[in-house]
């Protein structure tokens, strides 16, 4: 079979600090590194992550986890890599929310040249922290548009934080040209896509992948062109799926819905985006051709420049022209 580590593509849905490397997060905390990728639920999950952002007290270890997060993208087959983060929780590390942002970015950059790999971030609200937050991020954001910052994302707890609270902060982003692209449609069901879509304007939906539950919706993204940045694994370990036999990855494909791959939180699932890849073949039963269309689609989504897209997709036309 082909070599999915030499399939070019771009790594759209990652939480930066959910890519630290297992003997970082254990230096870093003096702890052991975790072994099980087991949660009671989201909440399990979601404490585990805070707990990553408390070990990420210094601008050194900022750039050390950008930087080690880049170079395993690389080693991945990664072109693109769209890193997402609060950057509040760098206020006290920096002194200001913009000061923060200043200094993701230029991490981001150094690493990118290092590394060969286009590197942008992702400014993600934290639905439970409010509106009012989310418009300071969000205006924060655009602050940075052309300088490092591609996006504005939505994360954490989706139950009882749905989007339409959140539409001042998008309609920002979104003048500023930033890309939208807030988690919906993974602990809640078609309805939160629909109004990431539909008010939130999204260009991509991290997840999305409960729109399977809705034909209608489907066949709206469809043709839309809306993308779902989809984590398999992730869906399994949060019970989002039963199993990865019910992935509803390949019904969305063949209902002509745009996806890209994905590993959300290697940290916490104990996988990188390689390996959904390798998942999405052995598990999820998708062919080469199918594999290619979703490194495509990443690709053609991200916030990378034009010569690195065109690059990549000729890259993806030569992996598809070997011998499988």
């Amino acid at each position: 079979m082909r070599d999915l580590r030499a399939l070019p593509k771009a790594h759209l849905h990652i939480h930066l600090e959910a890519t630290m490397r297992p003997a970082t997060v254990a230096e870093f905390s003096g702890e052991p590194a975790r072994t099980s990728f087991e949660y009671s639920g989201f909440t399990e999950f979601v404490t585990a992550y805070y707990g990553l952002t408390t070990v990420i007290d210094s601008p050194a270890r900022l750039a050390r986890v950008i930087d080690e997060a880049v170079e395993d993208a690389a080693a991945d087959g990664v072109v693109a890599i769209e890193l997402a983060t609060t950057p509040t929780w760098y206020t006290p590390v920096f002194g200001s929310l913009d000061e923060a942002i200043e200094a993701l970015c230029g991490f981001a950059a150094d690493a990118a040249a290092k590394h060969g790999v286009w590197t942008g971030i992702v400014v993600a609200i934290d639905r439970t922290a409010g509106p009012d937050a989310a418009l300071e991020l969000a205006s924060a954001a655009a602050r940075f548009a052309g300088r490092g910052v591609i996006g504005l994302g939505l994360h954490a707890e989706e139950r009882g934080f749905p989007a339409r609270d959140f539409q001042k902060a998008f309609a920002t982003a979104r003048d500023a040209g930033l890309l939208a692209v807030p988690h919906a449609g993974e602990l809640v069901g078609p309805e939160s896509v629909r109004e990431a879509v539909t008010l939130l304007g999204a260009d991509r939906v991290q997840h999305g992948v409960r729109s399977v539950e809705d034909p209608a919706l489907v066949a709206e993204l469809a043709a839309a062109g809306t993308v779902l940045d989809v984590c398999p694994t992730s869906n399994l370990l949060l019970g989002v799926v039963p199993s990865l036999a019910a992935h509803p990855l390949p019904a969305l494909l063949a209902a002509g819905v745009r996806c890209s791959i994905n590993a959300d939180d290697p940290t916490l699932f104990g996988v990188g985006v390689l390996h959904e890849y390798e998942v999405a073949r052995h598990d999820l039963g998708l062919h080469d051709v199918a594999l290619a269309d979703c490194a495509r689609t990443s690709v053609a989504a991200s916030a990378a420049p034009a010569a690195v897209k065109e690059t990549a997709q000729a890259a993806i036309d030569g992996w598809l022209q070997e011998a499988g």
